[in-house]
């Protein structure tokens, strides 16, 4: 399963290399608006010689911590008392499913006048687009959870917190980690658009840079490196997610 991962990734590199370098031959369209992989490893080169390209990631890095932090530890919450308090959900739904369609973008602008140019308007548009996804994931696992589960545990004096703890979580985990997974894929999504206005640093601010100066190579490059971040949070996810089960299936033996 890993070798064909590889191989679909590695595919569509050679796809890019052969597209690209064949218009620079070719000159189908300007080879400037298709830069080949040499052109991006070049900028990349660059960019981490003179540390701006480590500034920008950890830039963006901690706005995404910071935004994912606060809407995953809410919809994990939120999401767990959604989930088990009938009226509290009845509240909670009509209004979700109002706001939760109305793209994040739209709000944006709102941001800036709410939390200025600095760093609390980005960290609360992350955490905004985030909660949605995760707190409706995270409240359909839980509801998902076999009742027969949740009776069972009662009928052997189990208490409604260690029911959470020992029946609820442990089930509700796997969904719990993709719900998380998406969350974060969406903080790197919206981290571009909230660092295009206001912002000197970060990952976002870098592609808006290549945009004004026109050097498409670095904005291919800036696309790349959020990539690469998020298959690697993603990886680590997952990783958490099996550890997670492969010990809940040794205790349960």
């Amino acid at each position: 399963m890993k070798g064909v991962r590889a191989l679909a990734l590695v595919a569509v590199l050679l796809s890019w290399a052969v597209v690209t370098y064949g218009n620079a031959r070719l000159e189908v369209v300007n080879p400037v608006l298709l830069p080949t992989p040499t052109d991006v490893a070049k900028v990349f080169a660059d960019s981490v010689r003179d540390g701006t390209l480590v500034r920008h990631i950890l830039t963006s890095l901690v706005r995404v911590a910071e935004g994912f932090g606060i809407a995953a530890v809410l919809a994990v919450g939120l999401g767990l008392l959604a989930a088990m308090c009938g009226p509290l959900r009845l509240m909670l739904e009509p209004v979700i499913e109002f706001v939760r369609p109305i793209p994040p973008l739209a709000f944006l602008p709102m941001f800036l006048v709410w939390f200025g140019l600095g760093e609390a308007s980005k960290v609360a548009f992350i955490a905004y687009t985030t909660f949605f996804p995760m707190f409706v994931g995270i409240a359909a696992s839980v509801l998902r959870v076999d009742v027969m589960l949740l009776r069972a545990a009662a009928s052997l004096g189990a208490q409604r917190v260690d029911l959470i703890r020992r029946v609820v979580l442990p089930a509700a985990f796997p969904g719990i980690i993709v719900a998380l997974r998406v969350g974060f894929g969406l903080a790197l999504f919206v981290i571009v658009g909230a660092e295009f206005m206001g912002a000197d640093a970060g990952l976002g601010h870098l592609i808006m840079e290549g945009r004004t100066f026109f050097n498409p190579a670095q904005i291919v490059m800036g696309a790349l490196v959020l990539g690469l971040l998020g298959s690697l949070v993603n990886a680590l996810l997952v990783a958490a997610e099996r550890r997670a089960l492969r010990w809940r299936t040794a205790q349960s033996a």
